[in-house]
């Protein structure tokens, strides 16, 4: 459980920094999962001539952000994203080598050519759009958690503290308007308390240093799961959106979606996500710029 983990963790917030004891659970994470994908000559040519030569699909993903992307005890990198992008890898007949980097580094490295694609569940915005290019993979809400027996919901929010990634859509727009809403109402403004990585945000949870956390539908999903009833799920997962792979502006991203598509149409996309619980999540068609808002 969370709160076995060995050591602590310093975690920067937005107000303060706080001293998190974190626990080792690695032992009951998924373990990846590995599809045999043959190449598709008539995909892989989609891609530019000097990808195609170099052999290699680099892919940028900021761990852990579970169950997409984390750190196994052996240091690895793995989740859905990371099965993902290998499947994606095969299709163009490429190896794969996985990047770890900031979250808020992710776009600026591929604008700037150093990733050929961003995989660190993106949520395909109309803001982010303007940097970047997305291939949707995923749709996904926003699901807060709280510990089991407490009250909190995001209605009865207002002047509590609320975890999230920092960067993530729950940082940058779900709070912000939620606080705004109590201010209005004339209320006190949720505190919003942001963390570096999840796993920092759910101690934090866990530890009692938040009252609640907001983050995607599948990673509350799998951190209450993990939890084994220290946390659980509050109400019903909302604002549904697109996740996106992130590709260069005028790039890679027609050759990023036949891809996609094809891992899709021939059962590779059904049984990666499957695997990782994320099933209710799939989609049937993937697009370029997908965003709702």
């Amino acid at each position: 459980m969370f709160a076995r983990r060995l050591g602590c963790l310093a975690v920067a917030m937005s107000v303060a920094v706080v001293t998190a004891c974190t626990n080792d659970e690695s032992a009951l994470d998924t373990a990846p999962i590995s599809v045999d994908v043959a190449k598709q000559p008539a995909i892989a040519a989609l891609l530019p001539e000097p990808i195609r030569a170099g052999g290699v699909l680099v892919v940028g993903t900021n761990p852990p952000y579970q169950p997409n992307e984390f750190k196994n005890r052996d240091g690895q990198i793995v989740g859905f994203d990371i099965d993902l992008a290998a499947a994606l890898a095969q299709v163009f007949g490429l190896r794969l080598r996985v990047a770890e980097s900031e979250f808020a580094k992710i776009i600026p490295a591929i604008q700037a050519g150093t990733f050929h694609l961003g995989m660190s569940a993106f949520t395909d915005t109309l803001e982010r759009e303007k940097q970047v290019d997305f291939v949707t993979y995923f749709s996904a809400g926003v699901l807060w958690a709280r510990r089991t027996g407490t009250t909190i919901t995001p209605t009865t929010a207002c002047g509590r503290r609320v975890g999230v990634k920092s960067t993530t859509v729950q940082d940058t727009q779900e709070i912000p308007a939620k606080s705004a809403d109590c201010v209005r109402a004339g209320k006190e403004p949720i505190r919003k308390v942001k963390f570096e990585n999840q796993d920092a945000t759910v101690n934090a949870l866990l530890l009692g240093q938040v009252d609640a956390m907001s983050a995607d539908s599948p990673v509350t999903a799998y951190a209450v799961k993990k939890t084994d009833g220290q946390l659980e799920a509050v109400g019903p997962v909302y604002d549904a959106a697109p996740y996106g792979i992130a590709v260069a502006k005028g790039g890679v991203a027609q050759a990023v979606r036949a891809a996609m598509q094809y891992l899709i149409e021939h059962g590779y996309y059904s049984t990666i996500a499957t695997h990782w619980g994320l099933s209710a999540g799939m989609i049937r068609e993937s697009v370029v710029n997908g965003a709702k808002e």
